[in-house]
């Protein structure tokens, strides 16, 4: 039995990583808790991208908080669309704002950020941090909990 809504495009079904972030869908389903205030957490300490310059991998651990609106966005087709960066080419701010920029212009929530710790490459670990916003008042934020970055000492 499928009990998968239709609009729904990754969601019990198989789904391609897709070539490019911009080809990645992302789907939203109503949020089943409209006009509570509350945080959405979505965690990605394995998240990949290239440099753009020598086409080397870089790494981050990506911490997205939102306050949902009228949608929340479907986890699968996050997770498709961040699995679409392993191929992709941009600098550490480009990549964390423009996931931060996504989500909040597709989804509208009522508050977004975006935490991109970024592994250091040339002994440099560079945090790129991205907000829609104030946030709400009222609403419970916890601490994105990513340490900064500290070497051997």
């Amino acid at each position: 039995m499928d009990d998968t809504p239709a609009q729904l495009r990754h969601l019990g079904r198989t789904s391609a990583l897709p070539t490019s972030p911009e080809q990645a869908v992302l789907d939203y389903v109503p949020n089943p808790r409209a006009g509570t205030l509350y945080c959405v957490r979505f965690a990605a300490p394995e998240f990949t991208s290239l440099c753009p310059v020598t086409g080397q991998p870089d790494f981050a651990h990506l911490v997205i908080d939102y306050a949902p609106e009228a949608t929340i966005v479907e986890s699968k087709s996050l997770k498709l669309f961040l699995g679409a960066f392993r191929n992709h080419c941009g600098f550490h701010e480009d990549v964390t704002v423009g996931i931060g920029q996504r989500l909040a212009a597709e989804m509208a929530p009522r508050w977004l950020r975006i935490g991109g710790y970024w592994y250091p490459r040339g002994g440099i670990p560079i945090d790129v941090f991205w907000q829609s916003g104030p946030p709400p008042e009222g609403l419970w934020l916890p601490d994105q909990g990513v340490p900064p970055y500290r070497g051997r000492g």
